[in-house]
């Protein structure tokens, strides 16, 4: 049966991974963006595909188009992008997950939710388990974001009781990897590209901070099969790499795989930024079958040729 797929935020990093994936088993896709962080680059391509379509389309206004199924990935998911224009980042987190509801509701289309780790904010709880309902600041400068993704959950379980409707949601940690947009102020990106360009690594706070790093391969293979459980499953489910590094630890592991002089410098913690995260994916495991199978050696390695061909461009 042909498969009529909608992924909004199609262009964006993870989700031009998600349309290759999804053109490549036979799905007719629509890739949805209104390109604030997503780039045509990362899904050009795919532009010869018949099977692919690319619209310009906000979330926050509603989208009329028929579909079997929905991946919502739509939203600036770095600080340095979500805290640029904080409102739109609410907007499209609340907004968004209105109107693809909607949209889902009335074609009774299957509905996925790509949530964040940020719902559990800074965790008095390690690892973070799925039952732990988090420590979040909502009045900070992260709470755009993380405040959102919570109140998007929200309205995806609500919609699920009310309206029966068929969603999934899970909950995606630090996923790094090829066509990680280089100024997004994350932490794999940034190390790279300053290590490439023969600048200071600047680390914040004292770099015991951890955080757990998943490549994009296994991320999006978890993402697939959350979509493709049985109906009745609908999450949340952690998606993540359970490994744990410091941020010194990752800065060193990077400078050695670039092979740079770089100096490591430090810089004030900005505010609210967790101390450590670190997903229990149990849930993952028994449900999905699924654990992530690349090694950060490895990622970083194709994270590293990626943004070398990229910064020499």
């Amino acid at each position: 049966m042909e498969r009529r797929t909608l992924v909004t935020g199609g262009a964006g990093f993870l989700g031009s991974h998600l349309c290759d994936r999804l053109v490549a088993r036979g799905d007719d896709v629509l890739c949805v963006d209104n390109f604030f962080t997503g780039s045509k680059r990362n899904v050009a391509h795919l532009g010869g595909q018949s099977r692919f379509e690319l619209m310009r389309h906000d979330v926050t206004f509603p989208l009329y188009v028929e579909v079997d199924r929905i991946f919502n990935l739509a939203c600036p998911a770095s600080p340095v992008h979500y805290q640029f224009d904080p409102v739109q980042t609410t907007k499209t987190s609340v907004h968004g997950a209105i109107n693809m509801l909607g949209l889902a509701k009335r074609v009774r289309a299957r509905i996925l939710q790509a949530s964040t780790s940020e719902v559990y904010g800074d965790p008095e709880v390690h690892p973070q388990t799925e039952s732990y309902w988090g420590r979040v600041n909502c009045i900070g400068p992260r709470s755009c974001y993380d405040e959102g993704k919570r109140c998007a959950e929200t309205l995806f379980f609500d919609y699920q009781r009310q309206h029966d409707l068929d969603i999934k949601v899970i909950r995606i940690f630090n996923t790094y990897g090829p066509r990680m947009h280089p100024n997004d102020g994350r932490v794999v990106s940034n190390f790279i590209v300053q290590a490439l360009r023969g600048e200071d690594i600047t680390i914040y706070g004292d770099g015991q901070q951890t955080r757990s790093f998943c490549y994009v391969d296994d991320l999006i293979d978890g993402m697939l099969r959350m979509m493709d459980t049985d109906k009745g499953i609908y999450g949340p489910v952690n998606l993540g790499n359970p490994g744990e590094f410091t941020m010194l630890e990752l800065a060193e592991r990077v400078l050695h795989l670039v092979g740079s002089r770089s100096k490591i410098v430090y810089r004030p913690l900005p505010q609210d930024d967790p101390r450590q995260r670190k997903p229990d994916i149990g849930l993952a495991r028994e449900r999905l079958g699924w654990e992530p199978k690349v090694a950060l050696e490895d990622g970083l390695r194709e994270t590293v040729a990626y943004f070398r061909r990229l910064l020499a461009a």
